[in-house]
């Protein structure tokens, strides 16, 4: 039975080799996991997972294949259809079907309809309509179809629906140094400029150095200024993980952008939408948050606030108290953002997304409101335009 699993791991990202799985059979045999499931667990991850950054990916991978397993590494022999375990399994199923597919009735009964199948339910179950499981119509689980479900032991986000992901994911920084692939973009910030010399006389002032000299009867007089440099002030609020993931490489190229065009940048992260704390770190962001009203207080009114994100989410989690995926927000995103936009009345929202699908995704034009249409594409056109817009 080991066999699916070795696909199922190969099939979400890791390069799990025969190898290796031979070395965690050979293992086995010669009784070193003994019969307790955790044993088995650390064993296999030692013996399967080369690369540390891929733990947590192992970690989930385990998780949903061997879900249910609890007393004895002897259950572990039990033949389980293949089926439950591969995402092969999920149910193709056609427009008309999808659309006959109604929801629980709200953000609300939705919690509560989870927290009834948690107490209820008391084995795995597979294809169905009701229980948390794979590949079935139900409301909660994964590799199934739900127009607003609660996802449970999903590896990546496939119809973008979900109001909630019951998991831990973990994000990584975008990496400022990439090599941009167009000089566009530059270009385009530089239309934000407004150029100051201020701190340390640092500089060699040339023509007011001949000057002086000149009118000093020949006698150097040196003169020196501050750099010239661009005094506007950013603050950059980047939309991570999830289905932002489709667009990491244009996300870099505009950050290492901002990074060099900007002196005074000072950048976040966000999932999906605006709450109470944003982060510095993705490696640390469940430990190290930054309240909202921390940044507004530290940072004046004069900065410009440039959100970066595809406002492709649950409109729950814009609307709606406790509406993140990720945790429980005791305000509704709509009003923390509207929070950001009284102190920062020059803020625009780039959306990579192009323009001809955002009239499409009920979140976009929520977003799109909340920020008095001041939303443009991650184009040179549109980043053209919220450069002008931010003047």
């Amino acid at each position: 039975m080991l066999i699916p699993f070795f696909y199922l791991l190969r099939d979400g990202g890791m390069k799990t080799s025969i190898t290796e799985l031979l070395t965690l059979l050979e293992a086995m045999k010669k009784g070193v996991a003994g019969q307790s499931v955790d044993d088995f667990y650390y064993l296999s991850r030692a013996c399967l997972v080369k690369d540390e950054s891929k733990l947590d990916l192992f970690d989930r991978i385990f998780a949903a294949y061997f879900n249910g397993v609890e007393d004895s590494f002897a259950d572990l022999m039990a033949d389980i259809p293949d089926e439950w375990l591969r995402r092969q399994a999920e149910l193709m199923l056609s427009e008309e079907e999808r659309a006959q597919i109604e929801a629980l009735g709200g953000f609300e009964e939705l919690m509560k309809a989870l927290q009834e199948r948690l107490e209820e339910q008391n084995e795995r179950h597979e294809g169905g309509n009701r229980w948390i499981g794979t590949a079935g119509t139900s409301p909660f689980g994964a590799y199934g179809y739900n127009p607003e479900g609660v996802r449970i032991g999903q590896q990546g986000s496939r119809n973008r629906s979900a109001v909630k992901v019951w998991d831990k994911r973990e994000y990584r920084n975008l990496d400022d140094s990439v090599e941009l692939g167009t000089r566009n973009i530059k270009i385009a910030l530089r239309r934000l400029r407004k150029f100051a010399r201020q701190g340390a006389a640092d500089q060699l002032d040339l023509e007011d150095t001949i000057d002086k000299t000149a009118r000093n009867a020949g006698l150097l007089d040196i003169r020196m200024v501050p750099e010239r440099h661009n005094a506007v002030k950013v603050l950059l609020c980047l939309d991570i993980g999830g289905s932002m993931d489709d667009h990491v490489r244009v996300c870099e190229e505009l950050f290492s952008a901002s990074r060099s065009e900007f002196k005074h940048l000072e950048y976040f992260y966000f999932h999906n939408f605006i709450y109470e704390s944003l982060w510095k770190d993705n490696h640390r962001r469940h430990a190290e948050r930054i309240p909202t009203v921390d940044i507004t207080h530290k940072y004046g009114a004069d900065y410009k606030l440039i959100f970066v994100g595809d406002a492709t989410m649950s409109p729950y989690e814009i609307v709606y108290a406790g509406g993140s995926v990720e945790h429980w927000n005791e305000e509704p995103g709509a009003v923390w953002i509207k929070r950001l936009l009284n102190t920062y009345p020059k803020a625009i929202w780039i959306n990579p997304e192009p323009r001809n699908r955002w009239d499409y995704t009920p979140s976009v034009k929520l977003t799109r409101d909340l920020m008095d249409d001041r939303m443009y594409p991650l184009t040179i056109a549109g980043l053209d335009a919220g450069m002008k817009a931010l003047h």
